[in-house]
């Protein structure tokens, strides 16, 4: 199928894994819509687009402001008239991470940006995807949401394993509406989440982990199928195990 003339919208599209894959779906030729909760990071992104010559329009938005979410499916269709993808690639993980220092707004805060900011954007692309009889969701998880991190934290494990389960959902409700969803697990991955970590991995460590990049292929792979092929899961992790267990007892 490829991606020549889709238009993809991408959340979290501001730095890392969003980042990439907005700059590798606008070089395949699709129109790439860049949301983000900081403005100045999906314009830069938008500009980097356009002076390789691609097509991009940047949205500030914080994908847990319902209302926001449902004005900027509004926007992308009153702008390109439709929309092909969606990649749930928004969220973050608490300062706090063990359950007894974890506050009410850190959790809250987690479970919005992660789970419901997914919810939401889906809500808002599903009916026009069912109109036109076929689109795509990509969610961005983590092997956090498969077995609980203590690197990660309570709150983003959970938050994670919701989003696994949430594609699953999406595939039973719209089974045969020629709507498509997977989600994308990575393992490590050198993104500006680790500077969040208690104990920011050093250089050496994050040149083992996955790169943005390599995430971004991942969710190329997905996205650039023939529409009759869908991959429900797809896990990608480093080649290369470390030790984390004293940067997890210190979390």
């Amino acid at each position: 199928m490829g991606l020549k003339d889709k238009v993809c919208i991408v959340t979290g599209g501001g730095s890392g894994i969003g980042r990439s894959a907005a700059l590798m779906m606008a070089a395949a030729g699709a129109k790439v819509v860049v949301v983000g909760r900081t403005a100045s990071k999906v314009e830069s992104v938008q500009q980097e687009i356009e002076a390789a010559g691609g097509s991009a329009m940047a949205i500030g938005l914080d994908v847990a402001d319902y209302d926001g979410v449902m004005r900027m499916a509004d926007d992308v269709l009153g702008s390109y008239g439709q929309i092909d993808v969606l990649v749930n690639n928004a969220g973050h993980s608490s300062p706090h991470r063990r359950l007894m220092t974890t506050t009410p707004e850190e959790l809250r805060a987690v479970l919005d940006s992660n789970v419901s900011g997914s919810v939401y954007c889906a809500q808002a692309v599903v009916p026009h995807m069912r109109e036109r009889g076929e689109g795509t969701i990509i969610n961005v998880s983590s092997l956090a949401g498969v077995n609980g991190s203590l690197l990660a934290g309570m709150a983003y494990s959970a938050a994670k394993a919701a989003v696994i389960n949430f594609t699953s959902f999406l595939n039973a409700e719209l089974k045969n509406t020629g709507i498509r969803s997977s989600v994308v697990i990575p393992g490590e991955v050198d993104t500006p989440i680790l500077d969040g970590r208690p104990v920011v991995p050093s250089a050496e460590a994050r040149e083992t982990m996955v790169t943005a990049e390599d995430a971004a292929e991942a969710i190329m792979l997905i996205a650039s199928l023939p529409q009759a092929a869908c991959i429900p899961e797809l896990i990608i992790r480093p080649t290369y195990q470390r030790d984390t267990s004293a940067e997890a007892g210190a979390a």
